[in-house]
């Protein structure tokens, strides 16, 4: 049942997070857009599972179901907020908590039954490492798009001087060396990051009051996901240590 559930959360990240270029989520309303996700989905589930192409099968349905309502279910303004992103990321997890329930055999009889303890660590790491950087971007982007849209309305801009996408390619370097730190046993590390950062980030915010706490809000949301996602990882990793 574990193994089934780290094939798929690797399969599903990868889909969500590595797979979904800035184009097909803008245009994601647009049928063909979702169907092309969704044929993602269901490509990298069958390759995860070793080529069971049943629950694969179920597992893009139920995602494409997912995704639908988070398009044209919701409010315009909800799609792209971040109690909008979680909760879809909530239900995907829960189907593929689901599936290792229901057929907790699916890996058995696929091309990787053989190798199954060998790549299990890898996998989890690997999962863990995507939603720590890239989905920590797509959390961290969403909670601090409303500051964000202050900051344009009035004109002003905290990032206006720096490179462009600078503050992007930070955060996922912070979030990435908070996630090695953790695996590696250095947890007391990312205190040292947080006042490194601290120090680099100290001009920026001492221009204002808002700018001092639109970096103040972006730099501990983009830590605390890092922690709570490399701590996590950490946890499924002691699961599968203890699977007989």
């Amino acid at each position: 049942m574990l193994d089934v559930f780290v094939a798929l959360l690797l399969a599903h990240v990868v889909a969500d997070f590595l797979g979904q270029p800035n184009a097909m989520i803008r245009r994601k309303s647009e049928p063909a857009m979702l169907l092309a996700h969704i044929a993602i989905v269901f490509a990298l589930a069958w390759v995860s599972l070793g080529g069971n192409w049943q629950l694969a099968l179920a597992l893009a349905s139920a995602h494409m179901v997912i995704d639908g309502f988070k398009v044209w279910g919701l409010p315009a303004h909800w799609r792209d907020s971040l109690p909008a992103f979680l909760g879809d990321q909530a239900a995907h997890l829960a189907t593929l908590v689901a599936a290792a329930i229901l057929v907790p055999n699916a890996l058995a009889t696929g091309v990787w039954a053989d190798n199954i303890d060998q790549i299990r660590t890898p996998a989890i790491l690997a999962s863990g490492a995507i939603v720590s950087i890239w989905g920590g971007g797509y959390a961290v982007g969403l909670l601090m798009k409303p500051y964000t849209d202050q900051f344009a309305s009035d004109g002003s801009d905290p990032g206006s001087e720096g490179l462009e996408n600078a503050g992007r390619i930070i955060g996922k370097l912070e979030r990435g060396l908070i996630f090695l730190f953790l695996c590696v046993g250095e947890a007391t590390a990312t205190g040292f990051l947080i006042a490194a950062k601290s120090v680099l980030r100290f001009d920026t915010a001492s221009k204002g009051q808002k700018a001092g706490e639109y970096v103040i809000i972006g730099t501990l949301a983009s830590f605390g996901w890092g922690l709570a996602t490399g701590y996590a990882t950490l946890s499924l990793l002691e699961i599968a240590a203890t699977k007989p």
